[in-house]
């Protein structure tokens, strides 16, 4: 596998690959499946319906191109039945309920889709023959959250505060023990996590993110209202813990000293405050101003949070490929294009390609 600023991944390997992607209608989801639609790999997809309208999914018809079945990942018999006729040699699992807000107001509905959602697939996996590498997609939320100013390790102590963040530490603790108990003899799937920190890009419609409701903001000609300017997260374009996924997968299926527990966020030079996020944003789209509305909701959320992606880098040779600025300006010109009417499929595959070349535009 050759050495690169992506690190090691070569998406010829995925070509006529059997994988199985759950959470395959959500915006990582759909961006996940378009780069394995265009590097040739057979795919089913396994998820609830597209959780927003419009969706990415649905704009791009990417039913046409998969295997796609709607279905609760809460349902493990219906699964089980989708998954067998998968066969899948890879599995990479997305699905989630991905909300902080939306788990204060149904936490039982979180735990059953975060927790049992992941049991639910692990017992698929320890049941099939044909599996050589399962990813299991968690959070930088993962973690106990002190509100100090260094990145979070893989070692540190994994205890998310809210129940969306909670829900998926225990994701977390469910795929260490299932790997104790059942992956650790010779011939057994390779077995990871990735705690990705925020992701932006085109094509993300869902409610409380900050870049979808800056170009619905946008849309209507209003100023974008920020509730928690200050906030520092891990911003990232969307195809960086993608692309930090299918090398981690690829990687394993070979070798199984490659699994393991992964940060994949940015460099330190990208820890932007959301305020400097939307400011990025306004100067990219042009004509419209933030205004700053501070949150008084009674529901908490992390002020502070980056992660400490050393082990990512040292294993593989990874790097983010993208900073901040380009990513915006990414991400803005794929809602221009849809708002103009274009190709959204192939804006897609361009800057899909763009990033495995590494440029900076």
């Amino acid at each position: 596998m050759p050495l690169g600023r992506c690190g090691m991944i070569d998406l010829s390997f995925y070509k006529g690959k059997r994988v199985f992607i759950t959470g395959h209608t959500g915006f990582k989801g759909s961006w996940l499946t378009k780069i394995l639609v265009d590097a040739g790999a057979n795919v089913t997809g396994y998820s609830l319906p597209a959780p927003t309208e419009p969706s990415l999914f649905n704009i791009v018809g990417l039913d046409r191109e998969i295997v796609s079945v709607i279905g609760d990942i809460r349902d493990f018999e219906n699964l089980k039945k989708v998954f067998d006729k998968a066969s899948p040699e890879i599995v990479l699992h997305l699905a989630a309920q991905p909300l902080v807000r939306e788990s204060y107001k149904n936490p039982r509905e979180t735990y059953e889709t975060n927790v049992m959602g992941t049991v639910n697939l692990l017992e698929c996996v320890r049941n099939a023959e044909c599996v050589l590498s399962f990813l299991n997609v968690t959070t930088d939320k993962v973690y106990k959250n002190k509100e100090w100013e260094w990145g979070y390790r893989e070692n540190e102590e994994l205890d998310g505060y809210d129940p969306y963040s909670n829900s998926k530490s225990c994701s977390e603790l469910v795929t260490h023990s299932y790997l104790s108990s059942f992956f650790m003899k010779e011939g057994s799937p390779s077995i990871s996590t990735a705690r990705a920190g925020n992701v932006i890009g085109g094509g993300d419609f869902a409610d409380d993110r900050i870049i979808p409701d800056c170009v619905r903001a946008a849309m209507r000609g209003e100023d974008i209202i920020v509730r928690n300017p200050h906030s520092i997260r891990p911003y990232q374009h969307v195809l960086e813990p993608l692309f930090a996924y299918l090398m981690i997968a690829q990687a394993q299926a070979g070798d199984k000293r490659y699994a393991g527990w992964y940060n994949v966020g940015p460099d330190e030079r990208d820890c932007f405050s959301t305020g400097d996020l939307v400011n990025l944003f306004t100067h990219s789209w042009g004509g419209i101003k933030r205004i700053d509305k501070y949150d008084d909701s009674p529901f908490h959320e992390a002020n502070f949070l980056k992660l400490d992606c050393s082990k990512i880098k040292k294993t593989f040779g990874w790097r983010p490929q993208w900073s901040l600025d380009t990513a915006i300006k990414k991400t803005v010109e794929w809602y221009r294009c849809w708002l103009e009417g274009g190709d959204v499929a192939a804006c897609m595959h361009r800057q899909i390609e763009e990033f495995v070349r590494g440029s900076e535009q």
